[in-house]
């Protein structure tokens, strides 16, 4: 996030007199947050059937929300440190807010993939003001960092909370995955303005065109590449990547995206200033989240599928299914953090990614009549277990050797590549399993599922388990991509980690 590392003690005409409900407050935001990137995964399946959204169109949930999120996440650290981060934030609140409250209301895809989209903006601009707020509210020192080890217990239980709150509304019906975050965000916007207090203005200048073009670069390559999963079907593999439609909006996302780094190279108020990716750590670390981000997200959108459709799990039971996930990346992001001034941040991110090949690569090798214990168990686990070996030393890499104006800006474009990277590798890895799927069904001549079908024939479930493999093993390779970069690129040393570690952690 874009969040300005203001270190600065806040003053005591500044300090607020409630500091425990201030954090209570910005720790709600943050854990709404975190926790709707994974509270609906667990209702793909109940959305899908009653608006009757299709395979390939269905990861736009998804993405319409982190395409948002990532490609406007850097402006809205922007406009707080411009017009107030108090006002932001609420700002931020407001939106996320009412496009809850619209998803909740959603008639069809086009109304729910809008109402998603308003959730991600307002996400971009609460999400970084709100770590930001902690250090104007809080005195350096114990009580600061005792707020920043709580902000950081809510973003890493948002997903095992998503997952397992997910799967108790689901039950009774997916719009309440959508409508839990309206009273959170009434608390927020009601106690907020009594507990947190404004802070000083900064003068600067919005790069508009920058997040404008990004952003719509972004929406248009994975607009592109959904549209060739779904052409795949029409015209077979070949003919999809040259339809003409298709080349249209890779085309349109190609300009839009040379454009934006045409404006970022030339602004003065660039969003993504081009010197942060002179330090070939803080490139390798943007280039390896990429990938990662496209992995995880991957891993939680197919397996969520896989219990329900193929193992029958109802949504609850699918929710809890997925906990070991989110309890091995604590624990294992624990680990590095204390492991890191020691042996430094190459050998675990070294270690990270090679566990998540490894648990990508034995994902990859399921099929229709694998288990949760013997197929799904072992490698989330390891999975797991790399990502949370791999977080804190990217953390540590992208923040190493940068100058103190930049470190907030060296932070936020590793969080927006981690959603950027989700949403692309998502698009990407859906068009690969949409084109071993069609090709399966038509080998063995079995009707495919129609929109809104909910669990598969046999037939079927072979078929579908074969492309979301294929997506898997895509993912392995992007993997191991991460970990030849890891080898070639990271070279922090033990010094600059025992110097940088605090940083990162924060």
């Amino acid at each position: 996030m874009s969040e300005s590392k203001d270190v600065a003690s806040p003053t005591s005409s500044t300090t607020p007199k409630h500091l425990g409900i201030a954090l209570l407050v910005i720790s709600m935001a943050q854990l709404m947050v975190v926790l709707d990137a994974t509270i609906v995964n667990i209702a793909l399946i109940r959305i899908q059937e009653d608006l009757r959204f299709s395979p390939e169109s269905l990861q736009w949930v998804i993405t319409s929300y982190t395409l948002a999120f990532g490609g406007f996440l850097l402006l809205g650290g922007r406009a707080g440190d411009i017009l107030g981060r108090r006002r932001v934030f609420l700002g931020g609140i407001i939106l996320f807010t009412i496009g809850s409250f619209a998803g909740g209301f959603a008639w069809d895809e086009t109304s729910l993939l809008v109402a998603r989209a308003v959730q991600g903006l307002g996400a971009a601009f609460a999400a970084p003001t709100a770590l930001s707020l902690i250090a104007t509210e809080f005195p350096e020192g114990k009580q600061r960092n005792r707020a920043m080890g709580v902000y950081a217990a809510m973003s890493g239980a948002g997903a095992a909370v998503g997952l397992i709150l997910g799967g108790i509304l689901t039950e009774y019906s997916w719009r309440w995955v959508l409508f839990v975050n309206v009273p959170i965000g009434l608390f927020v916007l009601f106690v907020a303005p009594k507990v947190l207090t404004e802070t000083e203005r900064h003068k600067g200048r919005f790069d508009l065109p920058g997040a404008i073009t990004g952003t719509l670069g972004l929406v248009m390559l994975v607009y592109g590449l959904t549209h060739v999963a779904t052409e795949v079907q029409a015209q077979g593999a070949s003919g999809a990547w040259t339809d003409g439609e298709s080349l249209l909006y890779l085309g349109l996302a190609t300009v839009l995206l040379v454009a934006f780094v045409i404006i970022e190279a030339t602004s003065k108020h660039a969003l993504m200033p081009m010197r942060i990716f002179e330090n070939r750590n803080r490139s390798g670390a943007y280039a390896i989240m990429l990938i990662i981000g496209a992995a995880m997200f991957s891993m939680f959108f197919y397996l969520t599928q896989f219990v329900q459709q193929v193992l029958h799990y109802s949504p609850l039971k699918a929710g809890f299914a997925f906990v070991p996930v989110s309890i091995f990346i604590v624990i294992s992001a624990g680990a590095a953090s204390q492991l890191i001034t020691r042996y430094g941040a190459k050998p675990l991110a070294l270690i990270g990614t090679a566990l998540t090949t490894i648990g990508m690569f034995w994902l990859s090798q399921i099929s229709a009549s694998s288990g949760y214990l013997g197929g799904l168990l072992g490698p989330m686990i390891v999975f797991a277990t790399g990502l949370g070996f791999t977080f804190m030393p990217l953390t540590l890499a992208a923040v190493s050797q940068v100058d103190e104006g930049d470190t907030g800006i060296a932070s936020g474009v590793l969080n927006t590549t981690q959603q950027i990277g989700g949403s692309i590798g998502l698009a990407l890895l859906t068009t690969v399993a949409t084109t071993v799927i069609t090709s399966e069904f038509k080998d063995a001549g079995t009707p495919p599922p129609t929109p809104g079908q909910v669990g598969f024939t046999p037939d079927q479930a072979v078929a579908v388990v074969e492309g979301w493999t294929a997506a898997f093993q895509v993912s392995a390779a992007l993997a191991a991509l991460a970990f030849v970069i890891t080898v070639f690129a990271i070279k922090v040393t033990k010094e600059e980690s025992e110097q940088t570690a605090p940083v990162a952690a924060a």
